[in-house]
Parts: C-alpha cells; structure tokens; sequence
C-alpha cells in the first residue's frame, strides 16, 4: 500500500434546491483513499453514500469543495475536460452491471477504449487479457444476456479497468448477487487489487463484505462518523 494519497476530498458539500428549500445532502466531508487501499462506506439508505460517490468519481459536482486524484483538483475542470478524465482515470462498478445487450462481452469491455479513441488493436488487446484473467476468455463472443450474473459483473468488472485506473468506485457491487456469487465477485476485487494496487472505494450495505475491506467509512446524514 502506498501512503500517498490516490484521491483525497477536503469538505465537500452538496446542496439541492427542492420544492423552494435547500437540501443538505453531504455537509463537510473529507477522506482520503491511499494507492493500493480498500475502504467500504457503509451506512442507512439516504445517508449520502451514492450521492459522496457520484462527486468522487466526477459524475456531479460538489456545492463547495475540492477532489483531487493524486495532486490533480478535478473538481472544477470544464466539462469536456472532466468527461475525458473520467473515462481514463476513474473505474466504475455498479449493482447492476449496465453492460449494453446489443453488444457482445467483448465489444462492452472495449467501449471505454474506443471513446478514448485508442486504436481497434490495442483496445482488443486490453479487453481480451482482462476478460481472461477474469476467466472469461470462452465468454468474449457472447451477448450479456447469455451469461450468468457473476460473469456480467465479472465483464463490468473489465470493462472499468480497462483503461488501467488507479482507482476503483464501486456502487453495490454485489447488491444484486447470491451470497456464493457476491463472495466471488469481492474475491475478484481483492485479486485484482493485490496484482495491480488498485485503489478500491467501495458503497456497500453488506457486513460481510464491509470487513474484509483494509477499512470502513461509516456515513450518517451527510457526515462521516466512523
């Protein structure tokens, strides 16, 4: 684990106008991810969680204050600029994997690379190693709905690294999955974040998978209290 921090948020606020009346979502948050750390957020339904990461990984932006990734503040970049530094540095798994069902698992591990405009060999590189790794060098030529769950997440999984990130956001990874099929998938992340030090901030509501993170967050209306 390196000690340098990989993203850091120094007192994000996040207020949204409703019905006439401000709406504190997240009042004052600040954390710090090491490179190589895994940290779970836990807490109830409305505490923050989502909305914390949303901001963390540039998919909205804080009322007041700043993320850095490294010592890069994304927080105020212009849009283009932020969308193209989303797509190269920051992975996203959601509870439900999202894959496009018109494409094979192949061509959605690609679809990162291919916006970053990288060329139809390289991005067929990266997908393909990923996608074996994963062990689902036999599924690359098959439709989303024609594979099991796990190996949808598994894919989602690819499709996030493989524009080789150093930080992993997860939003309910295993939300959607049995335990035996969740248990694989934090197995796969803890792998993946052993052989690569990635960094993993993970939104979870399972104790199970919470503890065998290197650390939790605990969340409580907007701020952090454990």
């Amino acid at each position: 684990m390196n000690d340098a921090p990989a993203l850091r948020a120094d007192d994000i606020w996040k207020v949204f106008r409703r019905d006439g009346y401000d709406l504190e979502v997240l009042k004052g948050v600040s954390l710090s991810i090491a490179g190589g750390e895994m940290v779970g957020v836990v807490g109830v339904s409305g505490a923050g969680k989502t909305t914390l990461l949303q901001i963390l990984g540039t998919l909205d932006r804080p009322t007041s204050g700043r993320v850095f990734y490294g010592e890069r503040d994304v927080s105020a970049l212009p849009e283009e600029e932020m969308a193209a530094f989303r797509n190269r540095s920051v992975g996203f798994v959601f509870q439900f994997h999202n894959l496009l069902p018109e494409f094979t698992v192949l061509e959605n591990v690609m679809l990162p690379c291919r916006i970053a405009r990288l060329g139809p060999e390289e991005a067929r590189r990266r997908a393909e190693a990923l996608l074996a790794e994963v062990g689902l060098a036999e599924r690359m030529s098959h439709r989303t709905g024609e594979i099991s769950g796990g190996e949808q997440q598994r894919a989602a999984i690819c499709r996030a690294l493989v524009m080789e990130p150093a930080v992993l956001l997860a939003d309910e990874p295993t939300g959607n999955l049995d335990r035996r099929t969740a248990s694989g998938v934090v197995d796969l992340l803890m792998e993946l974040n052993r052989r690569r030090g990635l960094s993993l901030l993970m939104v979870t509501h399972n104790d199970r998978v919470a503890e065998r993170l290197h650390r939790v967050i605990r969340i409580d209306d907007g701020r952090i209290v454990q």
